[in-house]
């Protein structure tokens, strides 16, 4: 079921937002979210066992945030602060070792990059990692925006697209080119 990255010390796999509310049944549910858990374990384990760093990122809005329609944002309220909805999958296999990373905290910004803001990047370089293997949710827009932030930061890029699902599967097209031009390896 993995998708035969050779992880080592020096790779941080770097799961996107794996939360209640972007999958089934969820406030901003992306089709197709849980069935990819069983993939993101299989990468997970494959990777902690070849010693590579395990980040899962959340959204985790307070409530009122700026992103939310009743506030003038594109999104309907999802993964505000310590509610089921911003709780990591339940399946989903995250050890004490894993990294959680809390992105878009403050009230009038929103952030969809791992990296916006929460000081990802730094303590990466600091932890002599090269390259970011990305997973999760949504393929078009966090995973997309963590994608390229990745590149920027210096990383060499990795997307595991069979472990990710978009919320607008017309906007994948856009993706892939935004991909390879910023020189992200694409694995299906």
């Amino acid at each position: 079921m993995a998708m035969n990255v050779d992880y080592s010390p020096r790779d941080a796999l770097l799961v996107v937002d794996m939360q209640n509310d972007f999958c089934e049944g969820g406030a901003l549910a992306v089709p197709g979210g849980n069935a990819l858990v069983p993939g993101i374990n299989a990468e997970i384990e494959a990777a902690s066992k070849a010693g590579a760093l395990v980040v899962a990122s959340r959204d985790w809005h307070p409530i009122d945030h700026a992103s939310f329609t009743h506030r003038g944002g594109p999104w309907p309220e999802h993964c505000v602060q310590d509610t089921r909805g911003a709780a990591y999958h339940p399946d989903l296999a995250l050890d004490d070792a894993t990294i959680r990373v809390s992105k878009a905290t403050a009230f009038d910004a929103d952030a969809y990059s791992a990296f916006d803001g929460t000081g990802l990047g730094g303590y990466l370089h600091e932890k002599g990692i090269e390259r970011v293997i990305v997973c999760g949710l949504a393929l078009d827009v966090c995973v997309h925006a963590t994608v390229l932030a990745a590149g920027r930061e210096g990383f060499t890029t990795l997307l595991l697209e069979g472990l990710s699902a978009a919320v607008d599967p017309d906007a994948i097209e856009a993706c892939h080119r935004d991909f390879t031009d910023a020189g992200v390896e694409v694995r299906t």
